[in-house]
């Protein structure tokens, strides 16, 4: 996982958050050599632009290991594409490798 650059820890307000100690060793572990505390506010940014509408994941078609007809149940964008699926709409639900279901648009396999 990449840490994205938001700024400097020098500019950083400090917060202190419990967490239980097998989530902090889980953390700690899917963190590798980054620092878990990179790994949460990278968990923490992507939350936040996830609820308010400005995230927008970055996969390629590779990324795709099986897809399943699906009807959207609300308005999607194709994580491949950016096309609108409309809330009603035949889609996909691709399966990334990390096991994440995302929505696709039907035509954005056809390569």
């Amino acid at each position: 996982m990449k840490t994205l650059t938001r700024t400097s820890t020098t500019e950083m307000e400090v917060t202190s958050i419990r967490l239980e100690r097998d989530l902090k060793n889980k953390l700690k572990e899917i963190a590798g050599g980054s620092g878990y505390q990179a790994l949460i506010r990278d968990v923490l940014w992507n939350y936040v632009q996830q609820k308010s509408g400005a995230y927008r994941p970055q996969f390629d078609q590779k990324d795709i290991r099986a897809s399943i007809d699906a009807i959207a149940q609300k308005d999607e964008r194709c994580v491949l594409t950016g096309q609108f699926i409309a809330e009603n709409e035949p889609m996909l639900l691709g399966l990334t490798g990390n096991g994440d279901l995302v929505p696709l648009s039907i035509n954005s396999l056809n390569n």
